[in-house]
């Protein structure tokens, strides 16, 4: 009998080793591009195999298979077939025409085909069912163009005449295993059931990956979300999230834009008020803002909050930089006028192209859409600071929870940007503190600055007083100054010692846990 000696007996060991482990591979992905869907699956839908989409009516689900390929058809140049069994072609045209979307011109030049089947009671009836009809024009659409994309609308158009459950699944499996046969990324539309996503309710077990889609109504505003219910192979997010139809397509906004992993900095930027940059630091370096950080103002109406932040849009366009204020009250003209009476003219920054002021109406759409703007504004304009004025206009628009959210994605997205950010914060005048107006959010804030109405006394005269409520990263002053404004500017004054002077309310106490060591 044969010895093995110990050396080949470790070599057999590991070749057995090897053999037993299996080669982790990664389930190939098909990028949507789709703005945010891509980031929230991971990579986009499962190459060549078929999608589910489904939602009620008006949830998107037919522009979300349109945009699928165009984004494909420019952006991957991975042509596609659109076939439709309610719509037809001129309609489909006209429907997307006035989304920017350009399928007629795609069509024209051989990267989309779309199809309208017409099909007649005796092309579904279950007695006389069959796929084949279907499967050979689509192949030959497909063999036509070297499309790598399908999509189909809808899947119960296709199979509304058959009742029996036994030879639906069947169908359904055929058709999908077809689409991997062929190797296309396909998307099927379909229409929710009775407490199902699909209405046969076997369609959403047999697909690999289940998108839902949902148009709701709250307080009078339609909101989109969406959300991937299954994805076989792949890791994905698991929440709902908010998306938008606009001229560009469909855009997926997630919760967070980024991980926390920012670098920190020292670099200070002026806030605009010489007396005001005092307070900050320890006075070794400048004082002003840390770069990339958020700023919030807080104070009841006419305490000079727009102000503020007026004086450090007014010091970035000086120092060079761009900087995008969006108004949620003042049109550009009333703003550009207010601001000039305290010596503030921002016509000059204006016409420079430093400045861009956009003025708009909370109540014209919801939070998704005004984020999405935002977006789109940053990405257009590239601005090194971003004022929002006020940030509680927006409260009206959306419940606690998805205003919090909504606040939480719009910092986020900014510091990851490396954007100085300035919100202002109305407290209203029933408040029973000065800090109520910090949206659930506080956390988030780099530096608070509170502006509140004071009575001097004997004079019993009004005037504005301003304090630090916190400031991360740097010493800062605890004491309330007096915010005075006049035609060069604005600047802050000590409080004269003497007799007590009173606010409104009693000044509440800066929150230790999250401010630094003060002077």
């Amino acid at each position: 009998m044969p010895t093995i000696t110990k050396k080949a007996a470790k070599k057999a060991a590991r070749s057995a080793k090897k053999t037993k482990t299996p080669h982790k591979t990664r389930t190939p992905k098909c990028p949507t591009g789709i703005a945010g869907f891509d980031q929230i699956s991971e990579g986009g839908l499962p190459r060549d195999r078929a999608t589910l989409v489904c939602g009620g009516a008006g949830s998107g689900k037919t522009l979300w298979g349109i945009d699928f390929l165009i984004k494909g058809a420019t952006e991957f140049r991975e042509n596609g077939i659109f076939m439709s069994f309610e719509e037809t072609v001129e309609d489909l045209y006209r429907d997307v025409a006035s989304l920017n979307m350009d399928l007629q011109g795609l069509v024209a030049k051989g990267k989309i085909q779309v199809e309208h089947v017409l099909l007649e009671r005796r092309d579904i009836q279950e007695s006389d069912f069959n796929l084949e009809g279907v499967l050979i024009r689509l192949e030959h659409a497909i063999d036509a163009i070297g499309a790598k994309r399908v999509v189909l609308d809808s899947i119960e158009s296709l199979f509304s005449g058959i009742a029996d459950l036994g030879v639906l699944r069947m169908e359904v499996k055929r058709l999908f295993r077809w689409f991997k046969e062929k190797r296309v990324t396909a998307i099927v539309t379909g229409e929710p059931g009775q407490g199902t996503y699909s209405r046969h309710g076997l369609e959403e077990y047999i697909t690999d990956c289940l998108i839902f889609l949902d148009n709701r109504v709250y307080e009078q505003v339609s909101v989109r979300r969406i959300r991937i219910v299954k994805y076989r192979g792949s890791y994905h997010g698991t929440n709902e999230y908010p998306f938008v139809i606009d001229g560009s397509g469909l855009s997926v906004i997630p919760v967070t834009a980024a991980a926390l992993d920012r670098l920190g900095t020292d670099k200070r930027v002026s806030t605009g008020i010489h007396s005001l940059d005092k307070l900050f630091g320890d006075g070794r370096r400048s004082g002003g803002y840390t770069k990339g950080s958020s700023i919030l103002a807080s104070g009841t109406a006419g305490t000079g909050k727009t102000s503020l932040a007026t004086a450090f849009a007014f010091a970035r366009c000086r120092a060079d930089e761009r900087c995008l204020f969006l108004s949620y009250e003042e049109s550009p003209g009333q703003l550009i006028q207010n601001m000039s009476s305290i010596g503030f003219d921002l016509k000059p920054m204006l016409r420079s192209g430093l400045l861009k002021i956009i003025s708009t109406r909370p109540s014209l759409f919801g939070l998704e859409k005004h984020l999405l703007e935002l977006h789109k504004v940053i990405a257009e304009f590239k601005p090194s600071a971003v004022i929002i004025d006020p940030l509680t206009s927006l409260v009206a628009e959306g419940n606690p929870h998805e205003i919090e959210s909504m606040v939480t994605r719009m910092i986020d997205m900014l510091k990851s940007r490396g954007i100085t950010a300035f919100f202002t914060s109305l407290v209203p005048s029933t408040s029973q503190n000065f800090m109520s107006g910090e949206i659930g959010v506080s956390s988030l804030i780099d530096t608070w600055i509170v502006v509140r109405e004071i009575e001097e006394e004997p004079s019993r005269r009004r005037v504005r007083g301003l304090y630090i409520v916190k400031s991360r990263g740097m010493n800062h002053s605890s004491d309330i100054h007096k915010l005075v404004m006049s035609d060069t500017g604005l600047a802050l004054v000590p409080m004269p010692t003497g007799p007590r002077t009173k606010g409104r309310r009693d000044a509440p106490q800066a929150q230790g846990d999250d401010s630094t060591a003060e002077t």
